[in-house]
């Protein structure tokens, strides 16, 4: 053919050329992604349990339809310019732009394998997070704890293959010469016409359903029974961007929206939370400002508080709790001392909001899950530091990190503590580690040894936090345990809470011997608890279950070894000023546990971390989720030997707890906007209010 024929059909061609082009690149897109979700499978299978191939075939299929969002926002320059025939011939541009899109989100890809394994979430807004931390530690973290140099040559090697293969389609279609004149098929009209259709379907792939309402949500991928293959459903990079227009946009737009009369909500949170040992005051001021009064009976003969936060102890693996493996000998024998709370849960399942819920007394709310670092943790709440405080207790926290992350120094030293042992503070420590900072076993040395230091003259009050059972599970070498063995991809975690455990049992065997100890009462309590291969809910239940053992003189005679109500850490600071004795003015979002009708079934209210906006009400053995986008599900579950879940329709049940989940959420938000979450400046042996609405 002369060169003259062949430049004119190139010529000819170029709107059906540039077309293929963005078609097939499209094309190798869907398979990248769904190479990705099938890597994802394959490396986390020990999550599959029970799912079934029909249910992870639907997720496959769900999943076509988030990728082709994605898909559809990547190819938008190159549909965008099908008006100038110059444009779709400019293939540089384009190939670079593919590449550098295709590169990325198969990124991400490599970056939730681990991420899924970790936290059971596809990406979301606990990327930003970690970003927005100290960098150093951050990055050592992630160079110890994962295999990043084989995931960054992985990563470079799939790029450059993906860059090979745009070149292939760039070379099996090549654009048209656009000096050429244009044939009949690319006049105005034609083009016009062409992208009036490409804009309807790109704008229908993007939306990904037909329905009339909203367009496709994360939602719409939990179609079947298995959590797994729900999540497995959905695309990372969406997750994520929606997570980052969350995160930077105002953090308020993501909190929890009222859907109650002001009154009704505020009378269904009294309710839910006042017992007959409250006098509410404030009531115009304050949602639940109360005096409460602890009967006689019901406080013990201790002095001195002593909470310990077990980083990731999971209930889920607490021997005493019904789990196997032997992981947690130390504290099973513990519990042969004290009082074991078997129906216990964590407010959030991240450090930082186990840290407020247990010691400031407030929950983790949709749009403030990084309270301690927001604007808003600079208010008075109403913990141990407050209620103590005011009552002269000298105070201690021992750490084994920096106090910098989390702002933990910054939010806990507002509220009140002044003592902090920190990373820096430790010399010649046994262990330490270059993310973190010193074993468990040296804070819990120091702690015993500053302990010791207090003025006996004074009570106190302390704060112990773990950390060696944390990514990247840096221990001492030799260790002091045997390696756990039997669990796949979670021997090395479960080695770390075993080597934590046996740092707790050592801590002990100091503290009975030191004076401060028979005046001391004890809480040992997870911060939060961590994935396993079988998932319970859509919201994993396993990662908010922990143990709360407390340990007392007296605990045991007056209250017994187990108890089986429900409740979350919002009930600790409650709980332990309840054993002290004494009037006590107070705004805590939780109950004294031991001071309940033995008919109580228990509260709490638990929600994920990260960008995840559902949120979740535990009464006894039934829970109720509430997704929110969705429609609310009840459940009834077990724990333990007998562990389950199973859906339920008792619509009188769901109907009395639905109002009370979102009742609680509205007005703790409302407080905390309000900056009236506080105690309040009036004591309660000077308060001469009188009782308001007091059930």
């Amino acid at each position: 053919m002369p060169a003259t024929s062949t430049r004119s059909a190139a010529g000819r061609n170029g709107l059906r050329q540039h077309l293929l082009f963005t078609a097939l690149s499209g094309a190798l897109l869907i398979v990248l992604y769904s190479l990705l979700r099938m890597a994802l499978l394959v490396y986390n299978h020990e999550l599959i349990g029970e799912t079934t191939a029909n249910d992870l075939l639907e997720a496959f299929g769900n999943g076509l339809r988030f990728d082709l969002r994605v898909v559809v926002f990547v190819l938008a320059p190159l549909l965008l310019v099908m008006g100038s025939r110059r444009l779709m011939a400019a293939r540089t541009w384009q190939l670079a732009w593919l590449s550098f899109a295709a590169s990325l989100t198969l990124f991400l890809g490599v970056l939730e394998l681990d991420f899924y394994r970790e936290f059971h979430q596809r990406l979301n807004a606990l990327v930003f997070q970690y970003l927005g931390e100290d960098p150093t530690t951050v990055m050592s973290m992630l160079w110890h704890g994962f295999p990043v140099g084989r995931y960054l040559i992985a990563w470079a090697l799939a790029s450059w293959l993906l860059f090979k293969a745009l070149q292939a389609i760039h070379r099996l279609v090549p654009p048209a010469d656009p000096r050429l004149s244009p044939a009949a098929g690319e006049r105005w009209y034609w083009r016009v016409s062409v992208f009036t259709l490409c804009l309807f379907i790109a704008v229908l792939a993007v939306r990904g359903t037909l329905r009339q309402g909203p367009p496709l949500r994360w939602g719409d991928a939990s179609t079947t029974e298995s959590v797994f293959a729900n999540q497995l459903g959905l695309n990372g990079t969406l997750t994520l961007v929606d997570a980052g227009k969350a995160r930077w946009s105002d953090h308020r737009d993501n909190q929890w929206k009222a859907r109650l009369p002001s009154a009704e909500a505020q009378a269904l949170v009294r309710q839910m939370l006042l017992t007959p040992q409250d006098l509410l005051i404030d009531s115009g001021e304050a949602a639940i400002r109360r005096i409460s009064t602890p009967k006689p009976h019901l406080q013990l003969p201790v002095r001195n508080v002593v909470v310990i936060l077990m980083e990731s102890f999971a209930g889920h693996y607490v021997g005493a709790l019904g789990a196997g493996g032997d992981i947690t000998p130390n504290f099973d024998r513990l519990t042969k001392e004290g009082l074991l709370f078997t129906r216990y849960f964590s407010n959030g399942t991240h450090t930082h909001q186990g840290m407020f819920a247990t010691m400031a007394c407030f929950p983790n709310l949709p749009g403030f899950e990084y309270l301690m670092q927001s604007p808003e943790g600079a208010h008075d709440f109403s913990g141990l530091p407050q209620l103590l405080g005011d009552r002269g207790f000298d105070d201690l926290y021992v750490y084994n990190g920096d106090f910098g992350w989390d702002n933990q120094k910054g939010f806990f030293g507002n509220q009140g503590m002044s003592n902090f042992i920190g990373r820096n503070d430790y010399v010649d420590p046994v262990f330490s580690d270059p993310t973190w900072g010193v074993s468990d076993q040296d804070m819990f040395d120091r702690a015993d040894l500053e302990l010791r230091k207090l003025d006996r003259q004074r009570p106190f009050y302390a704060l112990l936090q773990t950390l060696s059972n944390h990514t990247p599970y840096a221990l001492p070498d030799p260790l002091p345990v045997a390696p756990v063995s039997g669990f796949g991809s979670n021997d090395e975690h479960l080695t770390a809470m075993r080597y934590s455990d046996w740092a707790l049992g050592q801590f002990f065997e100091k503290a009975r011997k030191a004076p401060y100890f028979k005046d001391t009462m004890f809480v040992i309590v997870g911060d939060h608890g961590f994935g396993s291969p079988e998932q319970l809910s859509d919201i994993d239940l396993y990662r908010f279950h922990v143990p709360l053992l407390v340990i007392a003189p007296g605990v045991q005679e007056q209250f017994g070894t187990r108890n089986d109500i429900a409740g979350t850490q919002l009930d600790i600071v409650p709980t332990i000023m309840g054993r002290l004795g004494g009037p006590v003015q107070q705004q805590c979002w939780g109950r004294d546990l031991l001071a309940l009708d033995p008919a109580d079934p228990g509260i709490g209210v638990i929600k994920p971390s990260g960008s995840d906006q559902t949120v979740a009400l535990v009464s006894g053995s039934n829970l109720l989720i509430q997704p929110r986008d969705g429609a609310p599900r009840l459940y009834d579950y077990q724990l333990h030997e007998n562990a389950g879940i199973q859906p339920t329709d008792n619509a009188a049940l769901q109907a009395h707890l639905l109002p009370r989940l979102q009742a609680f959420l509205q007005v703790a938000t409302q407080s905390l906007l309000s900056n009236t979450a506080g105690v309040g400046d009036t004591q309660p042996n000077t308060r001469q209010t009188a009782a308001q609405d007091n059930p």
